[in-house]
C-alpha cells in the first residue's frame, strides 16, 4: 500500500474572502495537493470588523472553488474562537501548518491559535511573512509581531527587504523565496480581444495601475507624472483598475487640480478574478509607482501576462524587475516616473519580451513549496 498522505494546513484568507492573499493561498494549496499532500485551508469567518475594513466588501462574488477543502472558521476578534480553533488543530496534528502574516492586527488571533498547536510537540509551523514591519505603523506593532512569532518554527519572506526586517525580531530559520507567478487567472488574450471585452479604445496607448489603492502604492505620484507636459502631449492614457482602500476624495481633488480627466480611465471597483486577464492583456505596460514596498503581487501577475513594468527603486521591486530587461526602474518622483513611461514606449513592448520570458522561469510554485517543506524538515512528495 502507498504511504498515507501527509496533512498540511494553510491558515490565511481564502474563499469566500477575496484579494491577492486569498488567490495566493488557494494557488499554493493546489501546488501542495499536486505534490501529494492532504491540504485544508483554515480561513476567516470574520477577518476584519466592518469599521476597520477600508474597501467596499471583503467577500468574493466568484463561485467557491470546487477542488479545495476550505474551512471558514477563524474569528479575528473572538479569543474563545482562537482557543477553540487552536485546540482543534492541536488534536488534528497536521505535519505542517503554513500561516500567512501580513498585519499586526492578526497577531493575537493567529499567535494564540499557533501557541495551542505547538503543545502537540509534532506539527511544524512555517510562516510566510508578507510584511514584518507594516506599511502603516501603529504603537504596539512590534509587541504584537513578537507574540505571533513566538510559536513559529521557521519563516519564508518574499524579498530581501522583509528578510532584513525579520532578523530584527528573530534568529529562527528563514529563507527568501521569490513570489511565484499568479498563473491562476487564465492565459493572456490578444490586446484587441481584451480591450473589446472591457470596453477600452482599441488604438490608444494605455498604461495600467492595478490593485488596491493605498498611499504607499503611489498613485498620486503617477497622477502627477501624467500631468507632466511630455505626458500630456504623448497621447498616453492611464487605466486605474482597483478599489480605493483609503479616502477617494484626495485623488478626485488631485485629478481635478491637475486637469487629468481626458488622460484617465477609472475602473475603481474591485476587479473580479475572472476579469483580471482582460485588464492585464489590454495594457501596454504595468506601472508600479510605489513610494514604499516589500514585494508586490502585481509583479508576478505582470510576468505571467508578459507585460513590461515600470517600478520605483524601493524595497524589493528593483530585484524583481531587472532594469532594461523586464522593464524600467525609476526613482519614486513624478518627473522620473514620467520619463520612465516615455522610455518604455520608446523601446516598445517587444524590446522586453525575451527578458520577461527568461525572468518568469524563476517564479515557480514548486520552488516555494519545496522551500517550505525543507524548513519543516519534510521531503517534497
Amino acid at each position: 500500500m502507498p504511504p498515507p498522505s501527509k496533512k498540511l494546513i494553510i491558515i490565511g484568507p481564502a474563499h469566500p474572502l477575496r484579494g491577492g492573499l486569498a488567490s495566493f493561498n488557494e494557488r499554493l494549496a493546489r501546488q501542495f495537493m499536486q505534490q501529494g499532500f492532504d491540504v485544508t485551508i483554515y480561513t476567516f469567518s470574520l477577518q476584519y470588523p466592518g469599521f476597520l475594513f477600508p474597501g467596499k466588501t471583503q467577500y468574493s462574488s466568484e463561485p467557491a472553488p470546487q477542488d479545495l477543502d476550505i474551512k471558514v472558521c477563524i474569528n479575528s476578534v473572538n479569543p474563545l474562537n482562537w482557543l477553540s480553533v487552536g485546540n482543534e488543530l492541536k488534536a488534528l496534528s497536521p505535519d505542517v501548518i503554513v500561516v500567512r502574516y501580513w498585519l499586526p492586527f492578526m497577531a493575537p488571533a493567529l499567535g494564540t491559535i499557533l501557541s495551542r498547536v505547538r503543545k502537540n510537540n509534532f506539527t511544524k509551523i512555517v510562516c510566510i511573512a508578507d510584511n514584518v514591519i507594516p506599511h502603516e505603523r501603529h504603537k504596539g506593532d512590534n509587541t504584537l509581531t513578537r507574540y505571533f512569532f513566538k510559536p513559529v518554527h521557521a519563516f519564508i519572506t518574499m524579498s530581501q527587504k522583509v528578510m532584513k526586517d525579520l532578523v530584527q525580531f528573530t534568529s529562527k530559520p528563514a529563507e527568501v523565496a521569490i513570489h511565484p507567478l499568479y498563473d491562476n487567472f487564465g492565459e493572456r488574450v490578444s490586446k484587441e480581444e481584451a480591450r473589446a471585452k472591457i470596453s477600452l479604445p482599441a488604438d490608444e496607448k494605455i498604461i495600467l495601475f492595478f490593485g488596491f489603492i493605498r498611499h504607499y502604492k503611489g498613485l498620486d505620484l503617477l497622477l502627477r507624472a501624467m500631468a507632466d507636459e511630455r505626458m500630456r502631449n504623448s497621447g498616453i492614457k492611464l487605466l486605474v483598475a482597483g478599489e480605493f482602500y483609503e479616502n477617494r476624495q484626495q485623488y478626485d481633488d488631485l485629478i481635478k487640480e491637475l486637469r487629468l480627466g481626458d488622460q484617465l480611465i477609472l475602473r475603481t471597483d474591485f476587479i473580479a478574478d475572472s476579469e483580471v486577464k482582460y485588464y492585464l492583456s489590454a495594457a501596454d505596460f504595468v506601472i508600479q509607482p510605489y513610494r514604499d514596498a516589500t514585494q508586490s503581487g502585481v509583479t508576478p501577475l505582470a510576468y505571467h501576462f508578459e507585460k513590461p513594468m515600470l517600478v520605483t527603486n524601493v524595497g524589493g521591486l528593483p530585484d524583481m524587475v531587472p532594469h532594461d530587461r523586464a522593464g524600467i526602474v525609476t526613482e519614486a518622483d513624478p518627473a522620473s516616473i514620467a520619463q520612465g513611461i516615455l522610455d518604455l514606449y520608446e523601446k516598445g513592448p517587444e524590446y522586453f519580451i525575451t527578458g520577461l520570458q527568461s525572468e518568469k522561469v524563476k517564479y515557480s510554485w514548486e520552488v516555494l513549496a519545496n522551500k517550505i517543506l525543507r524548513l519543516a524538515s519534510l521531503p517534497s512528495q
